[in-house]
């Protein structure tokens, strides 16, 4: 099974790079997303050469710490193409390059928090008119095991800054709003599902927190590309999974209150309405931002 269309963000380095080398051969339009062009148009090339005769690929380029460029990427997405059946957020801020310097989006949003939560929310809420038009269609949002409660009294965290606090908090709340967003999506043939591809890959932001890789970057492709196209998980939304095993977030994911809070935020954040959806219930238990183990 192909995607007809498949968006990756953030493909210059990592995973994201070794994403879009792994789905070209497979067939299908491939949109890849950077933020350098000279990086982008590469890693493009090396994709044109690693595909077959049906494979198309375009590119996007956009800052996702600048809200703006979101949007107006998701503008040309939707003006361009006549499809979008798969979209991984793969982009992402890590914690360790200034770890101890709080760096802001181009909005003045903590920029962990912007770029990991923010940006991949506005940009699938702007694309939800084109995925559901696909439907069925599948959202995969990359985030990690590594994971903190977010302080509702210090979102942005001005006080006690640290990267990795920050990027844990980020990723616990795209966790958030992926339930959140599939509770709303059900029935409309879009999914959306969370997961930890795998511990410590061989990426540039685990270097740069000064941690050993301990597996290459193709061992969290396989169980990304799995809930992109596996049959198998075609109707499974709403899920987090470590690899390819579902599994429990952190407890405040689980939190129908807390959810609320931070979509109400995040709606505010990006310049719309916020209002609830229906809500399943989930169970609890306590993770935390555990071993340091980022992605």
């Amino acid at each position: 099974m192909t995607q007809r269309t498949t968006l990756i963000t953030g493909v210059t380095q990592g995973m994201g790079r070794a994403l879009a080398l792994d789905l070209a051969p497979r067939g299908g339009t491939l949109l890849l997303h950077g933020r350098d062009p000279d990086r982008l148009a590469a890693v493009a090339a090396e994709a044109r050469a690693a595909s077959g005769p049906g494979t198309t690929i375009r590119t996007y380029l956009a800052d996702l710490s600048d809200l703006d460029q979101v949007h107006a990427m998701a503008a040309r997405i939707r003006a361009a193409e006549p499809h979008l059946d798969g979209l991984i957020h793969n982009a992402v801020a890590g914690g360790g390059e200034r770890p101890l310097v709080r760096e802001l989006s181009r909005q003045g949003h903590e920029l962990r928090f912007a770029v990991n939560h923010v940006a991949p929310y506005a940009l699938t809420r702007a694309l939800l008119p084109l995925l559901r038009a696909s439907a069925p269609a599948r959202v995969v949002n990359v985030a990690s095991i590594g994971q903190e409660a977010i302080d509702f009294d210090d979102v942005m965290l001005e006080r006690d800054y640290e990267g990795l606090r920050a990027y844990c908090r980020s990723k616990l709340a795209m966790i958030m709003a992926t339930f959140e967003l599939a509770a709303e999506l059900r029935g409309t043939g879009v999914t959306v599902n969370a997961l930890h591809p795998a511990h410590l890959m061989d990426t540039p932001g685990v270097r740069a927190y000064g941690l050993t890789p301990a597996v290459g970057t193709q061992e969290g492709v396989r169980p990304t590309v799995r809930l992109l196209l596996d049959p198998e998980t075609a109707t499974v939304t709403g899920r987090y999974f470590d690899r390819f095993t579902e599994a429990r977030a952190h407890e405040q994911a689980y939190d129908a209150g807390a959810r609320q809070r931070l979509m109400a935020l995040t709606h505010r954040l990006i310049g719309l309405e916020y209002g609830a959806a229906g809500r399943a219930a989930a169970p609890v238990v306590k993770t935390g931002c555990p071993d340091r183990r980022a992605r």
